[in-house]
């Protein structure tokens, strides 16, 4: 098996790379791009790690040798949000990053699953499929945006809330992966309830907990630690949906379109990407009114990234 990760030698992708370098089965190649000068330190830095995982290090005329043959493809490259930014900026200046990036894994590794981290994710993944439509190669199976970021914070801030192991917590998380269109399913959390004002508290924490890291790093950067770490744990859902397992996850796919061209909600992982769409279930009054009224948000974002690429 082989795993690419474009943007290696960033916040994210080093923490990334650092996590799958450890977890990832024994023979996997683990593939590391980026345009920035010390990726090739970066390989070297992380093979002195004692596990089967061969690393090798590209830099930005390799981008065809670190696609070639990929299985898996993890993209964070990109520029981070700073405070002040909003999702209008970080678009302007990502766009034309995914655009290059999914030409060149449509060129190379067509067939791999391909799993975006680059904000704003919303209007990435629209990006990438509309790039492989062109190319004639599209697979909605095997394009994903990971929300798994929205999922683990969720874990963390109910276990915390309430005193639980977060071994045992499971948040369902739907819609898309910024700001009101993040909507944690906190009716279906087991084990435990929340009066009205939790659910506001928490769900409102969750949706703008991305911003409360940029502020506590004052300037110095944004969820790296935590994305990296969220974005290892779905990339081992992928490989062992490759596997053969059954697997679900929640991940933004292109679905049926019952609330948004793209929509995170939960999938059954397999060896083609997603086998089966699930439902995401009953959802609260609460969560009801929240899905209504950020679907237009999510909507106008999906439309600026097809834009982007279709005019």
């Amino acid at each position: 098996m082989k795993v690419a990760v474009l943007g290696a030698a960033g916040g994210i992708g080093q923490a990334l790379s650092l996590l799958l370098k450890n977890n990832l089965p024994a023979g996997t190649a683990l593939s590391l791009y980026d345009v920035a000068p010390v990726v090739p330190g970066v390989a070297v830095d992380l093979s002195h790690i004692p596990t089967d995982v061969k690393v090798e290090g590209f830099g930005s005329k390799d981008l065809a040798a670190a696609l070639t043959d990929a299985d898996i493809v993890l993209i964070p490259a990109g520029m981070p949000r700073k405070p002040g930014m909003d999702r209008a900026d970080l678009f302007n200046v990502n766009a034309g990053i995914i655009k290059v990036l999914a030409e060149g894994i449509v060129a190379n590794c067509p067939k791999a699953l391909v799993g975006i981290i680059t904000n704003p994710v919303n209007g990435t993944v629209p990006i990438v499929a509309e790039v492989f439509k062109k190319a004639g190669t599209y697979d909605a199976a095997r394009v994903f945006g990971i929300t798994t970021l929205d999922v683990i914070r969720s874990e963390a801030f109910v276990a915390e809330l309430k005193g639980l192991n977060v071994a045992d917590v499971k948040v369902p998380v739907i819609g898309g992966h910024s700001g009101t269109t993040i909507l944690p399913l906190l009716s279906q959390v087991e084990g435990t309830t929340f009066t009205d004002e939790e659910v506001a508290v928490l769900t409102s924490r969750i949706q703008n907990a991305g911003t409360e890291v940029v502020n506590a790093k004052a300037g110095g950067g944004s969820a790296t630690l935590s994305m990296g770490a969220a974005a290892a744990r779905f990339c081992m859902s992928l490989v062992k949906g490759l596997q053969g397992e059954d697997v679900i996850d929640y991940a933004y796919v292109e679905g049926k379109g019952e609330d948004a061209p793209f929509f995170a909600q939960p999938v059954r992982l397999g060896v083609n990407g997603v086998a089966e769409l699930l439902p995401y279930g009953e959802l609260s009054a609460f969560e009801q009114k929240a899905k209504a009224d950020m679907l237009e948000t999510l909507k106008g974002d999906i439309k600026e990234g097809v834009d982007f690429i279709v005019g």
